[in-house]
């Protein structure tokens, strides 16, 4: 491989693009020679700090230049980087931090009318502490006592030298820990998937290739950074092959529309509800949009009639469906350029080179999905039990996931076993809101399921058993779990009832649920 680390990645693109376009914010135009040297700044100003080869530093902002910048900075002094996800809340982030141990946060000031800073210091103030976070930089021109502004980091590193920095990034190993993105399990309880450079290397030059992703393209990047889909399928991949970076923070139809025509965006990677709110914008055929080529979707079913449209009405000569999972990588399956529109429609793809991919069934029946080869994740941080469950001794990862494998090796996922369910691009895991809103004082029993949603594809639906006595109603709920959980975890409907279905084992059948809908 021509890259060993994210390191060398970013030292090569510097060098080899380094006139080429690599990040457009706004009026803020920097090359990739530019990108190289603000990411070396950053680098020395995390070796001015303290930070040593497998410290975790973490990152609680939305897709920005800073967020490159910093976020490169510190994986190139060899740091794990713990990407967190903006719509949590406070304490969901300060539960993150402390699990990862995060000795240093790269954090947004104010973002989607939120202070994140003012949310941190409130569930830190209120919960056990983070004895191990030692600094807080806020991406902004200003911050409280206790924190420091980005650019005052950033100055902090400038008695470092050159050839300091630059022996801190050669000296790391492609076997060390790139990241550790937190995703929730059943249990709710969040677990880091810990990857590789070598992994996250391998498998974006992976993907790069099967989507044909090329020098000169312009890359909307509208998936969230701290996702992988954002960060690895986006920045990552556009460093490999010099394509030029269009970070837009929040998803909105008319800003992405107004990009697109004015960037000359060719390449649009995305849930299927960013390309149908595209299609169906009323405004839509006043843009020019025909730089567009490349456009990538999830593993949420397609309709071929989206497929149709996007080649039909946009001229998008490339769509691919693909399928992965944090502890993947990212990616396992995907398709392939010139696959047929059916395929791609009702089908994630076929397994990535270096990938296996099977399914606990007979053929052509479902049954859970379970992925062996280079991408899987060496194991969940610190988690030994939560790592047994999902990883046999003979290597293969059990997703939780249920599909179908065709004669050609084509995945269709048809369910989970984990009960996940996609809100508008964002996982929502039932168990987690369950004990999200079992803490409200008047809830006696809960139950969450994923509801079809003509927006977002699918929302949560609570069923809920009140305490004796208690006048709850639908809105009082919403409205505090609004103050509680993440946006898109909370709850779009209620339904009270006197109890809940179980087995005789005592577990919620939610079959059962699903068919009163």
């Amino acid at each position: 491989m021509e890259w060993q680390s994210i390191p060398e990645l970013v030292r090569r693109a510097a060098e080899r693009y380094a006139d080429t376009e690599a990040v457009v914010e706004g009026r803020n135009r920097i090359s990739y020679g530019e990108l190289g040297a603000r990411v070396g700044r950053s680098t020395a100003a995390c070796l001015a700090n303290g930070i040593e080869p497998g410290d975790r530093v973490a990152i609680w902002a939305p897709n920005t230049l800073d967020w490159i910048v910093a976020a490169l900075g510190a994986v190139s002094a060899g740091a794990v980087l713990v990407p967190v996800n903006t719509r949590f809340k406070g304490t969901e982030t300060a539960d993150v931090l402390r699990r990862s141990g995060a000795r240093l946060l790269f954090v947004t000031g104010t973002f989607l009318g939120t202070s994140y800073v003012a949310s941190l210091r409130r569930a830190v103030a209120e919960g056990p502490g983070l004895p191990e976070l030692q600094q807080v930089v806020v991406l902004s021109d200003d911050a409280p006592a206790e924190f420091r502004t980005w650019k005052d980091f950033l100055a902090s590193g400038d008695g470092v030298g050159e050839a300091e920095v630059r022996a801190r990034a050669e000296a790391v190993e492609p076997a060390w820990p790139s990241d550790i993105v937190f995703t929730s399990g059943t249990t709710g309880r969040p677990k880091g998937a810990v990857i590789t450079h070598a992994q996250t290397l391998r498998a974006y030059e992976v993907w790069s290739d099967l989507a044909g992703l090329r020098q000169g393209d312009r890359y909307l990047i509208v998936n969230p950074f701290f996702h992988t889909f954002g960060y690895k399928a986006g920045v990552i991949a556009c460093l490999m092959r010099g394509a030029t970076m269009i970070p837009q923070p929040v998803f909105n139809v008319g800003t992405a529309l107004a990009n697109i025509a004015a960037e000359r965006v060719s390449v649009l990677p995305g849930p299927p509800t960013l390309h149908q709110s595209l299609l169906d914008h009323p405004a839509r055929t006043s843009y020019d949009l025909s730089a567009l080529r490349l456009v990538v979707t999830g593993a949420a079913v397609v309709p071929l009639r989206l497929v149709e449209r996007l080649r039909g009405e946009l001229g998008v000569e490339t769509v691919l469906t693909a399928y992965g999972l944090s502890e993947a990588s990212g990616i396992v399956t995907m398709c392939r350029r010139g696959d047929d529109p059916t395929v791609i429609a009702s089908t994630s793809g076929r397994a990535i080179p270096g990938t296996e991919v099977r399914v606990e069934a007979p053929p052509g029946e479902p049954g859970e999905v379970l992925v062996r080869g280079f991408n899987v994740m060496r194991g969940y941080y610190e988690d030994e039990a939560a790592t047994a469950e999902v990883l046999t001794q003979d290597g293969w990862l059990r997703t939780g996931d249920v599909g179908v494998l065709d004669e050609a090796g084509n995945l269709r996922i048809t369910d989970r076993i984990k009960d996940m369910f996609i809100v508008g691009g964002f996982n929502a895991y039932p168990a987690e809101i369950e004990q999200l809103l079992g803490l409200h004082p008047d809830v006696a029993d809960v139950a969450v399921i994923g509801v079809p949603d003509a927006r977002l594809g699918e929302v949560g639906k609570a069923y809920v058993v009140r305490r004796p006595g208690a006048v709850l109603t639908g809105d009082d709920l919403i409205a505090w779990a609004r103050r509680e959980m993440a946006n898109y975890k909370v709850p779009r409907a209620v339904e009270f009832l006197g109890e809940l279905p179980r087995n005789a084992s005592g577990k919620v059948v939610k079959g059962e649920l699903r068919g009163r809908r």
